[in-house]
């Protein structure tokens, strides 16, 4: 039952690892191997992922979140307090950790405040905000990350790319809070939260190290020393939560997408596609094998990095599976309502086909200009 439940949790690892072990029949293992990995994405991510889980240990993300909402009065407001955190929190602790540190707020915004018939749309919206925040910084979502470090991109050139589909998210997202919910009292209890002062410094300034690691103000092999060094003796459950899974994804997708490079037929198909629309080809393959692995694996066919950016943001709404994000929303929507699955599946097919159609018109739109 262990087995099964991680399988069923990192369903997407596991696809990984057979899609890398099939590939390596066709391209016998190498020294070559070595060569696919991007060692310093893996230990940026790393490096993020372990402070992030720390300062998550001190609810230092909750009690910020909570005293948000707890300062509005409406369901129409505190909902899009809610949503705006979860935008705001992908942008600095990417966008599945933020889903799973405010999901659960969300949950009990709405359960405490006797609005559970808003929890679907909330967590649709949250979800969507999660995808979305976090295309503005290059740490905002592991895609980001990878593509960031494997094209070298500036960061001026980076928040220039995705300034304008990051704004028309905004304004999306605010609309669909504003219109589709109504604006009924909503009374939230401010329960006091203790924090350590001493740690949250520590845990701000190890944060505020892996920002400056990311933006290669600071080299990753430092942070790799310091930042496991100090949760040693800090906060060791920090180092045990870290998304291991999601850096094995990676290493998994690193070696598919090197040797499907090297598959000469493979090559030339996706080159070609690639050509014709490297924004569209991008989107759509999100909706069959996930945003993160569509970087890695386009990233191997083209030089247009700026519409495969664009296009592994977008493409991240849309189905299920086209974001790991949207199936931790989804887990966590049914652990609540087990006998509203059709349902969530039917609105958050609505709202996120809907903005994948707007989003992606407006892109092509912004290219014909």
């Amino acid at each position: 039952m262990a087995v099964k439940e991680f399988i069923k949790k990192n369903m997407v690892m596991v696809i990984a690892f057979f899609a890398s072990l099939i590939t390596s029949f066709i391209i016998t293992p190498g020294k070559e191997y070595l060569g696919y990995f991007d060692f310093k994405t893996l230990s940026c991510l790393f490096c993020v992922l372990a402070v992030v889980c720390a300062l998550k240990n001190i609810n230092f993300f909750y009690m910020l979140a909570k005293k948000v909402v707890v300062t509005f009065k409406t369901s129409k407001m505190a909902i899009l307090a809610l949503t705006y955190i979860t935008f705001i929190g992908s942008m600095l602790i990417a966008n599945d950790m933020a889903l799973l540190t405010f999901l659960p707020l969300g949950y009990f915004v709405l359960k405490t405040g006797g609005k559970t018939k808003y929890m679907a749309h909330t967590f649709i919206m949250q979800n969507i905000a999660a995808n979305l925040g976090g295309m503005l910084t290059p740490f905002g979502n592991p895609q980001n990350l990878y593509l960031y470090s494997a094209y070298n991109i500036g960061n001026i050139e980076f928040l220039k790319i995705m300034a304008l589909p990051f704004a028309f998210s905004v304004m999306l997202i605010t609309f669909c809070c504003i219109v589709f919910v109504g604006s009924e009292p909503l009374k939230i209890d401010d329960e006091k939260i203790q924090m350590s002062k001493k740690r949250t410094i520590l845990y701000l300034c190890l944060f505020a190290l892996s920002i400056l690691i990311v933006f290669r103000s600071v080299p990753y092999q430092l942070g790799l020393i310091v930042i496991p060094l100090v949760l040693i003796f800090a906060d060791r459950k920090a180092l045990k939560m870290v998304d291991y899974p999601l850096l094995l994804t990676f290493v998994f997708f690193f070696i598919f997408a090197g040797n499907m490079a090297r598959i000469d037929i493979v090559r030339k198909v996706f080159s070609y596609l690639l050509d014709k629309s490297t924004l569209l080809f991008s989107i759509l393959s999100c909706q069959i094998i996930s945003n993160v692995p569509s970087a890695i694996l386009l990233s191997q066919f083209t030089t247009n990095y700026a519409d495969l950016l664009v296009g592994v943001n977008i493409g991240g709404v849309g189905t299920l599976i086209s974001s790991l994000a949207s199936l931790i929303t989804f887990r966590e929507y049914v652990k609540h309502n087990p006998t509203k699955t059709k349902y969530y599946i039917i609105k958050f097919s609505v709202y996120n086909f809907s903005f994948l159609i707007i989003l992606t018109a407006f892109m092509l739109l912004l290219k014909l200009m």
